[in-house]
């Protein structure tokens, strides 16, 4: 069964102005393809520290997902930070630019100069077409371990993870041989720690893992099995 490690970037997720809900995404949509969700990590726009953060992330996974930083802008740092990290050039694709292209005359509107830095990816990396958004994305296989880059914005996000980042993986790590699911019981009157003394032999158990969260007036406990 391969792992995951997702990394989620921009300084606005890390400074709290927006909601991540890509890795919650990601990890539930893959939970259900086999694959184990080991760590999530959120990075602001430096390229040095995603660089690093990739980096250690490949020492662990056989997978790991960024999402968010492929826009046109300086403060879009993704591509180089994944070239960096992967020792690899950044390498300008025409094909890709052609459909930048083809995307902006579809909304009617012209494309600026820097809007063709997206279509600059790592040298050797499988390009991912965007037929729902500008920034074209890409996987970057090291050996048995890849890095896929994907957009921040949530529908683009899901779009492609659907169309394009499951059938590359499914090919890769014969996925499905094992699944994830996930249950949560919702419980009331009872205390977090007055359920751990009826349960906790359960909580020791490692498949299927039990853990409790608790709320005010009511305590979960989660049921995971693979």
């Amino acid at each position: 069964m391969p792992n995951l490690e997702i990394i989620t970037i921009g300084t606005e997720l890390l400074l709290g102005e927006i909601t991540d809900t890509n890795s919650t995404y990601i990890a539930r949509t893959l939970r259900d393809h086999g694959i184990d969700i080991f760590r999530i990590t959120t990075i602001g726009d430096n390229p040095n520290r995603i660089a690093s953060a990739i980096n250690e992330a490949l020492q662990r996974a056989d997978i790991v997902i960024t999402t968010g930083g492929l826009g046109p802008t300086v403060d879009d740092p993704t591509r180089l930070a994944v070239a960096n990290a992967t020792h690899r050039d950044l390498v300008f694709e025409p094909e890709l630019w052609e459909d930048i292209l083809l995307r902006f005359k579809a909304y009617g509107r012209v494309p600026t100069e820097n809007n063709r830095r997206q279509a600059f990816i790592p040298k050797g990396a499988l390009p991912i077409k965007n037929p729902v958004g500008t920034a074209p994305c890409f996987i970057v296989e090291m050996g048995q371990a890849c890095v896929i880059s994907l957009p921040g914005v949530p529908q683009e996000m899901e779009y492609l993870l659907h169309r394009a980042v499951i059938p590359f993986l499914s090919d890769k790590f014969v996925l499905k041989t094992q699944i994830i699911k996930a249950t949560v019981l919702h419980t009331a009157s009872m205390g977090e720690s007055m359920i751990d003394e009826v349960i906790g032999d359960l909580e020791q158990r490692s498949n299927p893992t039990v853990g409790l969260l608790a709320h005010p007036g009511q305590v979960d406990i989660r049921v995971t099995v693979k």
